[in-house]
């Protein structure tokens, strides 16, 4: 057994792996990592499988210790990520000897890092899962659904892996003005037209009121027709219209059930996206049937066939 012991940490930084599943009826949200596609190449450097646990840095200010020397991988965001103040690009695995110290500064392009270990990092899982919900005090390191912080050993296990990258090629661009492509949903035929016009044709800003349930957009006010609605399960992703008129991104930490209207669903490589979009970002939909947004995934993890 190896372990890193936290030096730096802040509230957005947690242990997360693929999520929580087959709990939504009982009131538990998924969790798990927002930025999945980073979260599996960080894994895939490291010969792990793809949702195994890692630390979700978000928007930097986390350091650990390395109490042996060891192999791990980073991926996601460039968070000026630094091994004794020598940069250490993302998409790649790397070596840390022992007394050294990874530090993950402040965001040079994306929000969200992941770092892996060998294994995955050990945590307590609850449900199935050591993904960290705060919220409802799930998951962890400790069970509890407590962000990592000053003084905590994350433990991993001692294995001789090789140094390797992800190919530049298969890299995700995190672009400065994404385009989100969107399932559309049951009562998208429920808002005015022009409203449809306005969501699939302006740019919407990410406002700074944004965590880890969801993000809310700035931009046209849309306006809903239809019938009041009784609460109904809430898929990830789902794009919520409240009654003024600007959309909510539910995330994975969202609640289970929901009243508010919805254009419909993000789909899961447009969610990666979004996770590394800054507030004060512009993003646009797009709107795509649900075989589309199936085929296109599919395509995507096959490239880690």
């Amino acid at each position: 057994m190896k372990q890193l012991r936290i030096e730096t940490s802040t509230a957005l930084c947690q242990l997360q792996d693929a999520g929580r599943f087959g709990v939504r009826h009982l009131g538990v949200t998924q969790g798990g990592a927002l930025d999945w596609v980073a979260m599996h190449w960080a894994n895939w450097l490291l010969g792990n499988p793809l949702g195994a646990p890692v630390v979700e840095v978000t928007l930097g200010g986390f350091c650990v210790v390395a109490e042996q020397d060891c192999v791990l991988a980073l991926a996601g965001a460039d968070l000026d990520a630094r091994v004794e103040e020598q940069p250490i690009a993302p998409w790649r695995s790397f070596a840390l000897a022992k007394g050294q110290r990874l530090t993950l500064k402040q965001p040079k392009r994306g929000v969200r890092a992941y770092l892996a270990a060998p294994g995955g990092f050990q945590g307590e899982a609850v449900l199935g899962s050591c993904a960290t919900v705060v919220r409802e005090q799930l998951g962890g390191v400790d069970g509890q659904g407590s962000a990592l912080g000053e003084g905590q050993v994350l433990a991993f296990a001692d294995a001789a892996v090789s140094l390797r990258e992800v190919p530049e090629a298969l890299r995700p661009r995190h672009q400065p003005k994404p385009v989100l492509d969107l399932v559309m949903g049951a009562q998208i035929g429920d808002f005015s037209g022009t409203s449809l016009f306005e969501a699939f044709n302006r740019e919407w800003t990410l406002d700074s009121r944004a965590d880890r349930m969801g993000i809310r957009l700035l931009g046209p006010q849309l306006v809903y027709q239809g019938a009041p609605m009784i609460s109904e399960g809430i898929p990830l992703g789902a794009v919520q219209v409240p009654p003024d008129g600007q959309p909510i991104v539910l995330l994975n930490d969202r609640q289970t059930i929901g009243g508010y209207p919805r254009l419909g669903a993000l789909t899961p490589l447009a969610l990666a996206q979004l996770a590394q979009c800054m507030p004060g970002a512009s993003v646009r939909f797009r709107a795509v049937v649900q075989d589309e947004a199936w085929r296109e995934q599919q395509l995507y993890l096959g490239r880690w066939v």
